[in-house]
Formats: structure tokens, sequence, C-alpha cells
């Protein structure tokens, strides 16, 4: 291999590894990414890691400021809140064309990504398993919508589950009331299987709406609050 490939090859392991701790709440909210510190944890060089952030900050995954750096991407309710809403538009006209578009290979594909989801929803430390559980949730309402026959459609969802799935993993690790998820998605699947779209929408909609106000009740309590104080940008 080349040294320009191995440059290459790094610089794609720092942002892949970077990308999965930023989604997963391994930085705080705006907590200051330091380019030092992660190159001598991840055992790279400082210009993979500078790359890698740029990456993500194009993303919009990594806040970047003038001649200060880069910052883990803040959260806030009203961010939350906007974000939710775009998510029911956006994602119920992805699932309305799918659905328009159905075929036995997407429906094959739906049963598959819930039975993946729902066998790491009964595993025994579902905390601890939040990593696997983000990956087969997010499979599962992809699956939903990769029917839409439009890439663009895809891609702008998939930017938005970026964002919501740093929201969506601190909901699970504070969660405040009980929850039965794999019933949700299970009753998702049925509604969206069953064909008929009006309900479809609505059982998408109310299923988003759920994990939006549990964030709403989080960020009313104090102990959720003080994880997202943080240092000063320099």
């Amino acid at each position: 291999m080349s040294d320009k490939d191995q440059k290459t090859t790094r610089a794609t392991m720092v942002y892949d590894r970077l990308r999965r701790e930023i989604l997963t709440g391994q930085f705080r909210p705006s907590e200051k990414l330091r380019i030092d510190a992660i190159a001598d944890s991840y055992g790279v060089g400082n210009n993979a890691v500078r790359e890698a952030l740029s990456r993500l900050a194009a993303e919009r995954l990594v806040d970047r400021h003038e001649r200060r750096g880069f910052t883990a991407p803040a959260m806030g309710i009203e961010d939350w809140q906007t974000l939710a809403r775009t998510r029911c538009l956006v994602e119920s006209l992805a699932l309305r064309e799918s659905m328009n578009n159905r075929t036995d290979a997407w429906e094959e594909r739906i049963v598959v990504a819930y039975h993946h989801l729902s066998k790491v929803g009964k595993a025994e430390k579902f905390r601890q398993n939040l990593p696997d559980w983000n990956k087969e949730h997010r499979n599962f309402h992809r699956a939903l919508i990769a029917n839409c026959g439009s890439h663009w459609l895809l891609e702008f969802c998939d930017q938005l589950a970026d964002q919501a799935e740093r929201y969506i993993y601190v909901s699970n690790i504070y969660r405040m009331s009980a929850r039965d998820g794999q019933a949700e998605h299970r009753a998702l699947m049925e509604v969206v299987l069953d064909g008929d779209i009006v309900q479809a929408e609505a059982a998408l909609v109310a299923h988003y709406s759920k994990t939006l106000i549990a964030l709403e009740e989080l960020f009313q309590t104090e102990e959720f609050l003080a994880t997202l104080v943080v240092e000063e940008v320099d």
C-alpha cells in the first residue's frame, strides 16, 4: 500500500471512530474536540484527526469555530423539536412513496430488519448494548423508506437520522418512563405491510412524537441539564 493510500485509510478510520463516538454521546454537547488529545488517544497524527473533523463539520456532526477549532455539536430542546418535526414531514413523504412502489423484496427487507431489531431489544443489559440497538434501529427505519425511488430523499433522511441519533441515544440512557419500543416497531411494521398509507404515516408520526415528548420531559430535569454544562471554547 502506498503512503497516500495509508494516509487515506488512516483518516477514514479516524473519521469512522469519531463519527460513531459523537453519535453515541462519547463527547458532551459543545465539548471542545482537541486535536492533539484525540490524535494521542487514537494513535494517529494530527493531520488525520483534522481531516476527519473537517469532514464531520461538513456533515454538521461537528461544529467548526473560526480560528478556535472544533466542538461536539450542541444539544437544545428547540433544535430537537425542529428536527423531530422535520423528520416527520420528510420521512412521511418517503414512506408514502416507498409504499406506492411496494415490492415483495421491500416487504421482506422490512420483516428481516424488524427481526434483527427485536432480537437486540430483547437482550439483557439493553443500555450496554445500545450501540447494537442503534444500528438495528437505524436499519429498520431505513428499510421502511428504502423503496421511495429517490436517492436525494434518502440522503436527506439519512442526514436527519444522524442528527436524531444523538438525541435518541440520550433518551435511552436517561429514560424516565417505561416504553415498549418493540411493540411500537412491530405495530409500525404491520400497518406499513397492510398497505394503508394514511394509517402508516400516522403511525410513523406517532412513533416519532413519543420520542419528542420523552426528550421534552428530559430537558426539564436537572440531572440531564447538568450533562450539558461544558467548558468554554478557547
